[in-house]
């Protein structure tokens, strides 16, 4: 009876993981469709949050699922590290992005967001099919690869570029000074720390991806030998 239960128990984590990460390998795909639609239909770099920010902004929000799934044990990754890249990605997206106008049609925000779709993408794909216990091996090494060229595209010209453009926007307006009022530094000097910080937890996550590559394709190429 305990074995039924537990059976179920694993096939209804399988399902429901399969929808989610479904879902959301479908909106990276849309949101992927329209920055590339709209740079090839505008031949401008300029439109990339008009087009799918909104969206992208939903995606993200809707990641901290994945916080949860690490924490409660429904997924091996544990909580850190969903955490940490989930807070710096959202930090960036909600907190500088879609709040200052001024930066949301700099380059930096079309090289951050076709980073991150290309390789959510990909990633999501990979979970899904995992998910449904056949995942096809060129995605495997897709998901395992890729990020070496991605994540630093999305993270250097891209996420902390234009966190740099924007420090002086963030200083001028005086950003989120109701929320700093009882602090001892601003916004702006909270920007400046993010910056400096920011490539040693990204470091972390990627040296982490690393690890993983060796593991994943290792074990693949054993498999595919056996």
């Amino acid at each position: 009876m305990m074995r039924q239960s537990q059976k179920k128990t694993i096939n209804i984590s399988t399902l429901y993981l399969l929808f989610y990460n479904s879902l959301q390998a479908f909106g990276w795909t849309v949101s992927l469709t329209n920055i590339l639609y709209n740079l090839f239909s505008t031949s401008s770099l300029h439109t990339s949050y008009a087009s799918a920010g909104h969206l992208i902004s939903f995606l993200q929000c809707a990641a901290f699922l994945e916080v949860i799934h690490g924490a409660i044990g429904l997924v091996p990754s544990g909580a850190l590290l969903p955490l940490m890249q989930w807070g710096g990605r959202t930090h960036f997206l909600l907190a500088v992005v879609a709040k200052l106008d001024e930066v949301q049609e700099l380059p930096s925000v079309f090289i951050t967001f076709l980073a991150w779709s290309i390789s959510e993408v990909i990633r999501y794909s990979h979970y899904a099919f995992s998910c449904m216990g056949n995942c096809p091996s060129w995605i495997t090494y897709l998901r395992y690869t890729a990020f070496i060229v991605l994540y630093p595209i999305g993270v250097g010209p891209g996420e902390m570029w234009l966190m740099y453009q924007a420090l002086p926007i963030v200083k001028k307006k005086n950003t989120y000074s109701d929320f700093f009022s009882g602090f001892p530094f601003s916004y702006y000097d909270f920007l400046r720390v993010v910056l400096l910080v920011y490539p040693f937890l990204w470091l972390k996550l990627y040296l982490h991806m690393f690890k993983q590559r060796r593991t994943k394709l290792n074990k693949h190429h054993v498999k595919k030998r056996a």
